[in-house]
């Protein structure tokens, strides 16, 4: 019953959320640039921005660096933290932003590295996610913990939903 709860909660959710248009009408006013680097999102939160009218006044470039190899190689991420810390962890994640900066030149960047199911481990659950929004070189990682009895595709949208309100909350 709690998994169908939830994932009526995240299907409502997905038909009412206005980050996308909020986070454009602040870039907009600011002229400022975002750019998105993305593995467990799958470039949901590209695709939510795009669907703002007018998004391509603010959007400069997204990824979705799903690999390892993609993290590596786009983003510069270090191999000895993928070894030592995994691609799911707060050092992947700031990397990715610091790689997201340096090849974007954007105001704002925004990555995710997590979990999205449906199957985990006991270091790295389904539901673990971590976040990296940078505004000006100034980079901050916060970790998600979302319910695992989402589905994997309300997870991503949870996910997607987690981190444009870190977006939000780094603009305003």
């Amino acid at each position: 019953m709690k998994n169908v709860f939830l994932n009526f909660k995240a299907f409502m959710l997905s038909r009412k959320s206005q980050l996308p248009y909020d986070i454009g009408k602040i870039l907009l006013r600011k002229a400022l640039q975002i750019s998105c680097a993305e593995s467990c999102t799958g470039g949901l939160i590209s695709s939510r921005l795009t669907d703002v009218a007018g998004s391509s006044a603010y959007i400069k470039a997204n990824f979705v660096t799903y690999s390892n190899e993609a993290k590596h190689k786009i983003l510069n991420v270090s191999e000895e933290t993928i070894k030592t810390y995994g691609a799911v962890s707060a050092q992947c994640a700031r990397e990715m932003a610091q790689g997201l900066f340096k090849l974007t030149g954007s105001d704002i960047v925004i990555c995710t590295t997590g979990v999205a199911g449906p199957a985990g481990s006991e270091l790295k659950p389904v539901g673990l996610m971590y976040e990296a929004c940078g505004y000006n070189d100034n980079i901050c990682v916060r970790e998600i913990k979302l319910d695992p009895a989402y589905s994997r595709q309300n997870m991503k949208f949870m996910f997607s939903e987690e981190a444009l309100k870190f977006v939000l909350e780094t603009i305003k």
